[in-house]
């Protein structure tokens, strides 16, 4: 018996020898006098044990016999190790038939002594930003560099775009790297299937903006700073181009990662993934899922998503592309490839004249003048072998000379060929040469 049911046997004694009142009872009690009267009746029953409540020591009907529990303990140790609690409660449902609550679960893992995997930190007072009201206004890019494979194989980055107004990955790949080639593809993912958004959000990664600035004006953006393959189209399609300051600025994409990083590993595991083929191939089953369980409605169930002009070629627009010169032999350089061009109808040449390289996502090598394609290929080039060179500026949309004008010869009088010690012998060949072209010219 309790303290409690001790001292209202000591009550109800006094109660049966009248003592007292069945009201002072009551009171001493706390209980209301048909309460004390079906006491009281126990009591004159069974004695004191007619005070102990019929379900005390007997098992709750809804209690998890120590064969579930074990089993429960067994899983989040083996087979999903590494999973949260949210997490492990959703697979074992899902996977296992085990049908619990995730409060039981943290109970049932606490008490076996398995600590939770993610310590949530003292939070930090933050104005938040409000969301987007539209899907469609705002896209969050970033990438995320991580051992997604847990050692199974190499280290990726995974990169994405998040919708801003309802959190859901609208695009995702896995990449070896951060790179120009990895966003062009969720843009073309993103555009294809929804639309045109009308602004992205980013950090201040090389694939979006150079972080030194070219002396050449007509290359330079209004910051100074030189358009990337990536800028250019984003220019082109007429997207906004954000540059967050800080990563707290963009926290939204931020905590996706972090949700990724928690669950996405754990699937990857189970599924056995070890390249980042096997591990794409995971990704797209994973997101349909986690936008189903993460993301949330719009505040304006409108969407802001554009339709693509008819008149754009997507393919084209997100393309690594340069400029080029035709060698005199009728041959372009690029990527320490030497690439032939075809004879023009008619047997005349175009040596000396600028053509435009486009390397496509699909493999394709595009080579045009302007006004037709000289060359369509397909070809094993990587886009990162580009990015190391220092003569493959992108194409811009910026005035200047078209793709058909032959390069500026003969040089200026300040270029340095002609910049030569007054009084030597070479410098009197250079000057007579120079004489001679500038005559022709006139």
């Amino acid at each position: 018996m309790t303290s409690r049911d001790q001292q209202r046997a000591h009550v109800l004694t006094r109660l049966v020898a009248r003592e007292i009142e069945v009201g002072e009872a009551a009171l001493l009690m706390g209980l209301s006098e048909r309460q004390t009267w079906r006491l009281r009746r126990a009591f004159l029953a069974h004695g004191p044990a007619g005070l102990v409540h019929g379900n005390r020591g007997r098992a709750s009907p809804r209690h998890l016999d120590e064969t579930a529990r074990a089993r429960v303990v067994e899983l989040a140790q083996g087979r999903y190790d590494g999973a949260n609690d949210c997490h492990l409660t959703e697979l074992l449902a899902e996977r296992e038939g085990i049908s619990l609550g995730r409060v039981t679960v943290r109970r049932i893992l606490r008490a076996a002594g398995i600590a939770t995997p993610r310590r949530r930190r003292p939070p930090r007072h933050r104005s938040r930003r409000e969301r987007m009201p539209q899907a469609g206004l705002l896209l969050q890019l970033d990438g995320s560099r991580h051992d997604w494979l847990e050692g199974r194989g190499p280290w990726l980055t995974l990169v994405g775009a998040v919708d801003d107004a309802t959190g859901a990955i609208v695009a995702a790949t896995f990449r070896d790297a951060e790179d120009s080639a990895g966003y062009l593809e969720i843009l073309r993912a993103t555009i294809r299937r929804h639309g045109l958004p009308a602004a992205i959000y980013r950090d201040r990664h090389g694939a979006f903006e150079h972080a030194e600035p070219l002396p050449a004006p007509e290359l330079r953006l209004a910051d100074g700073r030189l358009r990337t393959q990536v800028g250019r189209a984003l220019a082109e399609l007429g997207i906004r181009s954000i540059a967050a300051g800080s990563a707290q600025a963009k926290g939204r994409v931020e905590r996706t990662w972090g949700t990724c990083q928690d669950r996405l590993v754990t699937e990857l595991r189970l599924a056995g993934a070890t390249d980042r083929a096997s591990a794409n191939r995971v990704l797209a089953r994973f997101l349909p899922r986690y936008n189903r369980r993460f993301a949330i409605e719009p505040a304006d169930p409108e969407p802001a998503w554009r339709p693509l002009p008819a008149d754009v070629e997507l393919d084209a627009v997100l393309a690594f592309r340069y400029r080029r010169v035709v060698a005199n032999d009728h041959t372009i350089r690029i990527g320490g490839m030497v690439v032939d061009l075809p004879r023009l109808p008619g047997g005349h040449g175009y040596a000396g004249r600028r053509v435009e390289v486009s390397l496509r996502l699909d493999g394709r090598f595009v080579v045009s003048d302007g006004e037709r394609r000289l060359l369509v290929r397909r070809t094993a080039l990587d886009p990162a072998r580009l990015r190391s060179l220092e003569t493959a500026r992108p194409v811009l949309d910026t005035p200047g000379p078209s793709l058909r004008e032959a390069p500026g010869y003969p040089p200026k009088a300040t270029h340095p060929w002609r910049r030569v010690a007054s009084g030597t012998k070479l410098h009197a060949v250079r000057q007579k040469e120079a004489r001679l072209t500038d005559s022709r010219t006139s």
